[in-house]
């Protein structure tokens, strides 16, 4: 599929032809309507529409509720065509043509295995059938003349009770494409601590994790990443702002003081893995406004937190990274040099070794510097 082109205001540079890095991306988010109504029909299940436009458009408009728990409605359908290996397949294999397709030079796939295991694959299998189109649409994007590299997040329900046999799966394909861990789903009333003994047997392996965190919750779910997760970065993390104080001095100044746990984050290069789309539509920015212009994203990047740009899902959002980065410089004015830098961040925070992060961030510098 070929997404959508976006130029920047004045300089005229295409951003789809930039490259950029996918952090927060959800396999189940990501599935292209046409493909769901073919699986579907497959599995016989019942779809709102079968036409992949009107399908779209449900998704988006489903998911545009202001509020996480409706949002999250919508995966009923995309898992339910991802029970087989032949359906998982697939969808990994065009999520990586489709990141390609948009300038991703390397993404980070999420997705909880334990959320397709209703037809008979065990959690090895669904984890092994998602590697396997992983590669194939590595190789596929090769065929065309691009590069693209990705890697499995395997993520953990946080509201379910397996988290620590997930932890043991991640660590166990390490060596065949999994990169790091993630816990996922309802976070209010759902804490990080609930999920303690994974936590701790992944620290004991050093496999590198990321929480979602301060999205539906706020404050005491991103120290609870912080603290009980040990986050190397925290899924969304946008509530961090709600540490951010801002006060008056007079007429014309203004002072900004951070709270403990912004302080920590900002002081240690916690990533924020923003998501702008999908925090809207969420209410995860409600406190701040009711459209992209009240986003903390500039906040938090002026004050110099390592902020990345993300899509979080999709075809929810009915988006992509490169409409994402349109978005922001339209809201906030960002230019090349503005975009570049997410990337870097996006790079420096790669749940990869630290030469493969510096190979990443030469790229991404070259591809900047040729735009």
């Amino acid at each position: 599929m070929i997404p959508e082109d976006y130029l920047l205001p004045g300089a005229g540079t295409s951003i789809n032809a930039l490259p950029k890095i996918s952090l927060h991306d959800h396999l189940d988010g990501g599935l292209r309507p046409q493909t769901i109504i073919e699986l579907a029909d497959s599995v016989g299940l019942e779809l709102p529409s079968t036409d992949a436009a009107a399908l779209g458009s449900w998704f988006s408009t489903q998911a545009d509720s202001g509020s996480l728990v409706d949002y999250l409605k919508t995966f009923e359908l995309t898992c339910g065509v991802m029970q087989t290996r032949e359906g998982l397949v697939r969808v990994a294999r065009e999520f990586v043509e489709d990141l390609a397709a948009d300038g991703v030079i390397y993404g980070e796939i999420r997705w909880a295995p334990e959320q397709h295991l209703t037809r008979g694959l065990t959690l090895d299998q669904t984890v092994e059938a998602v590697q396997e189109g992983l590669e194939a649409g590595v190789a596929r994007v090769a065929e065309g003349g691009s590069r693209i590299r990705v890697g499995q997040l395997i993520t953990a329900m946080r509201h379910a009770d397996r988290s620590l046999e997930i932890a043991e799966l991640a660590v166990r394909h390490r060596a065949t494409g999994v990169v790091g861990f993630d816990i996922a789903g309802a976070e209010l009333g759902f804490p990080a601590h609930n999920h303690r003994d994974a936590f701790d047997f992944l620290a004991m392996a050093f496999m590198p994790v990321t929480v979602h965190a301060g999205e539906a919750d706020g404050l005491e779910s991103i120290r609870g990443a912080l603290y009980d997760g040990r986050a190397l970065r925290l899924g969304h993390g946008v509530r961090l702002a709600e540490d951010v104080i801002i006060g008056r001095e007079d007429d014309e100044n203004t002072y900004v003081t951070l709270g403990p746990v912004a302080q920590w984050v900002r002081d240690r290069e916690v990533t924020l893995e923003l998501s702008p789309s999908s925090n809207l539509q969420t209410g995860a920015i409600a406190a701040w406004g009711d459209d992209l212009q009240g986003h903390p994203f500039d906040l938090l990047y002026q004050l110099g937190f390592r902020v990345t740009v993300n899509t979080d899902n999709r075809l929810m959002s009915n988006t992509t990274l490169t409409k994402e980065l349109a978005l922001l410089s339209d809201a906030f004015g960002y230019d090349i040099d503005d975009l570049e830098v997410f990337q870097l961040n996006a790079a420096r925070s790669a749940f990869l070794p630290l030469d493969d992060r510096e190979e990443l961030a030469d790229a991404i510098v070259a591809g900047f510097e040729t735009a």
